[in-house]
């Protein structure tokens, strides 16, 4: 068992994350490193120029449910996580539209948290925490989307970028690797190009999250 802490940033409506966040639970369970769940926007990282900032909104769609989870953490990290895993089986396995702030007064009250979606957003330093994670994540780490992990030694990873999920041992050695990327501290990407067959397996994936989704991807170039 492991006493590392590793820190997970994500945003709710990336697919990609929360198909990482589910192997991620699995191997914390199993290796036994404690968590802390982290926000990221990718409404500001991808933001058009001209465009207000998510925190400029009365309801931004990632933005202001993470508003919510902030609001959450304050109980304990397990509470968030807890959140965050609701929200993402709601949103990405059955196509519940979570980022409708009444759809979300409804799965906050069924976790135990009735009144989390107006307490969070009548505090503005909700917004605060959401952007300082969100910042930290940019200039300490060179985000620039989500999952990133952040190791404890400091050595952050974007991805694993899978689908679906490994588990059981495949999670493990998946793992593994991820953690034996510390010792080339200057290896920066390797990718597996996408196939006609593979965008057609990501399609089927993430389709509850193509339904219910309101809003049409932008993605700004990564460094």
């Amino acid at each position: 068992m492991s006493s590392e802490r590793i820190e997970f940033f994500f945003d709710p409506m990336c697919p990609w994350a929360y198909q990482t966040s589910k192997w991620f639970r699995e191997v914390r369970e199993r290796v036994g490193f404690e968590v802390s769940w982290r926000f990221f926007s990718l409404e500001e990282i991808n933001l058009v120029v001209g465009k207000k900032h998510p925190w400029e909104r009365p309801w931004s769609y990632g933005w202001s449910q993470m508003r919510v989870a902030a609001w959450i953490r304050r109980d304990s990290q397990e509470a968030v996580g807890r959140w965050y895993e609701a929200a993402g089986e709601a949103f990405h396995e059955r196509g519940v539209k979570t980022h409708d702030p009444d759809i979300h007064r409804e799965l906050v009250s069924r976790i135990g948290f009735p009144g989390a979606v107006d307490a969070a957003l009548a505090d503005p330093t909700t917004a605060d925490e959401v952007r300082a994670d969100h910042e930290e994540a940019v200039s300490l780490h060179g985000a620039f989307g989500v999952p990133t992990i952040v190791l404890e030694c400091g050595h952050a990873v974007f991805g694993p970028v899978v689908t679906p999920a490994p588990t059981g041992d495949a999670a493990l050695r998946l793992w593994d690797l991820v953690v034996g990327w510390r010792e080339f501290p200057h290896l920066y990407e390797m990718r597996h190009p996408k196939t006609t067959a593979d965008v057609s397996h990501i399609a089927e994936s993430f389709r509850p999250y193509l339904t219910a989704r309101d809003w049409a991807t932008i993605e700004n170039p990564a460094p």
